[in-house]
């Protein structure tokens, strides 16, 4: 006996008349037959389903738009990172891009985002291939009984084989681009098949939204939680160890990578993981690589020769491997994705300077400051001889995607720290002892104390110094942590080398927050760093 025939969603408020050929809320084993059958993609030995994104294997920042109208217009903090783009040039290629599925076989998915029933939203996905419709499926909340009837708050075309023509009639820069449209909410993903597009455009909306609707704070991190509920945020860029140090056995993963917090507490916004693959082991992340089974995506991975073994090694095609799986994949996930207000709250920082100690105690304008500054550091390359760091500025720890100005994200940060007994550490992942070519990293096991210790309240407990150039309080004890290594300048072997360095960063700090001076509170500027004169120790 056949199984019933699911009930096809009307799509003519997308323009999508194509009623035929449209695969609707398919089972993931169905999706994966059907990426196999149409070559996107084979299984790996573990049975997840590897996939290419084709052209393109990372986001294009440069062609994503915001359109411009009454509802944006003084709202969006318009740059280089949210564009412009008409109502009339979003409504010609929101016409094209339904124009171009009305041929074709589509796979439509509604989804959630947001845990908190208060602050969720509803999705509908359209998309051209499988393997984006699994990954919608696995990234997002998936609803329990989807309505094809029900029209969701939020719509997005996907269409990676869609390439625009003329994109300079339109305000384009290239034929590819990811259109949001805050009062029509819709997004156009179209000219690429990274799947991360979609992710991040859902990331924008909320980050508009949550803020200025709901007062929500919309974060880029990383939570976790103990069996008491006691959680924990971890903000920080790639290579700052987010994921690493968030992955604790001894605790419960909320989410990876984007939360919200209100006056409840905090929520995950996704139903799943976007993880990087590149050198994945399974002995240093083994919760990531178990979670890498049937129903998983992975993305623009190669196999060992002769084999569906994945290469985790192997960057032929990118260094931004990646895998998408629903976070049940993880042993000891939060189901709910919600938890208690955080206890503890990490910035994560890879400073290949070697200036900023491994851990300090920020106060709650030093926390606004710093989560401004979005500071990490990267080494300039590889090669023998080059050791020059280069510092990395990205505002709230997502820059990218932030439609509103920082000092939005900033004050609701301040309004939930504030009175409260909230604990903001600023950690250093990267090098003590000397930069990049003279120090040394500091070890995983230090950086992992370091976090137990102020997480157990022990850290707190500890007697502070502060340092004369960042005014950063830092803790002169840890348990197992050596005391030379929480002082940043004690390892290093010239102390006034320390110090040059120290101011060094210190202007790169003052210079990149100069273009949120206007918008901050003179308290928080208060919190910069400031230059030492090296003989005397003044500031200049």
């Amino acid at each position: 006996m056949n199984a019933p025939k699911k009930a096809i969603p009307e799509l003519d408020y997308l323009f999508i008349k194509n009623k035929e050929k449209v695969h609707y809320q398919k089972s993931v084993a169905e999706l994966v037959e059907n990426a196999i059958i149409n070559n996107e993609g084979s299984l790996s030995d573990t049975g997840a389903l590897a996939a290419d994104t084709g052209r393109f294997t990372g986001r294009a920042p440069h062609d994503r738009f915001i359109v411009q109208d009454g509802l944006t217009e003084k709202a969006v903090w318009w740059g280089a990172i949210n564009q412009p783009i008409s109502e009339a040039s979003f409504e010609c290629l929101f016409e094209q891009v339904a124009s171009y599925f009305n041929d074709k076989d589509i796979f439509v998915r509604d989804a959630l985002a947001g845990a908190d029933p208060n602050h969720t939203i509803g999705i509908r996905a359209i998309t051209e291939t499988s393997y984006q419709n699994i990954f919608v499926n696995n990234l997002f909340i998936r609803p329990a009984c989807p309505d094809p009837m029900a029209r969701p708050e939020w719509s997005i075309l996907a269409a990676p084989g869609f390439s625009c023509e003329h994109p300079e009639q339109f305000g384009l820069h290239n034929p590819n681009f990811v259109i949001i449209n805050f009062t029509r909410k819709v997004i156009l993903v179209a000219g690429t098949g990274y799947t991360g597009e979609i992710k991040k455009g859902i990331f924008s909306v909320l980050n508009f939204i949550l803020p200025l609707q709901k007062k929500v704070l919309s974060m880029h991190c990383s939570a976790n939680t103990d069996e008491h509920g006691h959680a924990a945020l971890f903000f920080g860029l790639s290579g700052t160890g987010k994921t690493t140090l968030s992955a604790d056995k001894d605790r419960f993963l909320v989410g990876d990578d984007e939360h919200g917090w209100d006056a409840n507490g905090i929520f995950n916004f996704e139903g799943g993981c976007y993880a990087k693959c590149i050198g994945l082991d399974e002995s240093k992340e083994p919760e990531i690589f178990q979670a890498i089974r049937f129903g998983a995506l992975i993305e623009n991975i190669n196999f060992f020769s002769g084999t569906c073994i994945p290469n985790y090694e192997d960057t032929t095609k990118t260094e931004n491997t990646r895998v998408a799986y629903p976070i049940h994949h993880i042993t000891g996930s939060v189901a709910s994705g919600r938890a208690q207000a955080p206890k503890n709250v990490f910035f994560l920082t890879a400073d290949a300077f070697g200036v900023i100690p491994p851990v300090s105690l920020l106060s709650v304008t030093q926390a606004m400051y710093h989560f401004i500054s979005g500071y990490t550091a990267k080494v300039a390359g590889t090669e023998v001889g080059i050791k020059e760091p280069k510092a990395v500025f990205s505002a709230c720890f997502g820059e990218a995607f932030l439609p509103l100005h920082p000092s939005h994200y900033a004050e609701l940060l301040r309004e939930r720290l504030a009175g409260s007994d909230i604990n903001v550490w600023l950690i250093n992942t990267g090098w003590i002892a000397g930069p990049y070519g003279i120090g040394r990293r500091i070890k995983l096991g230090y950086t992992r104390a370091i976090i137990k210790a102020a997480l157990d309240g022990a850290l707190k407990e500890s007697s502070y110094s502060v340092h004369p150039v960042f005014g950063l309080h830092y803790p002169t004890t840890c348990p197992d942590v050596p005391d030379a290594v929480l002082n940043p300048v004690r390892l290093w072997a010239d102390e006034n080398a320390y110090y040059a360095q120290a101011n060094q960063l210190a202007k790169l700090f003052i210079e990149n927050f100069k273009k949120f001076e206007d918008m901050v509170n003179k308290d928080v500027l208060a919190a910069s760093p400031v230059v030492v004169a090296l003989e005397t120790g003044t500031m200049v």
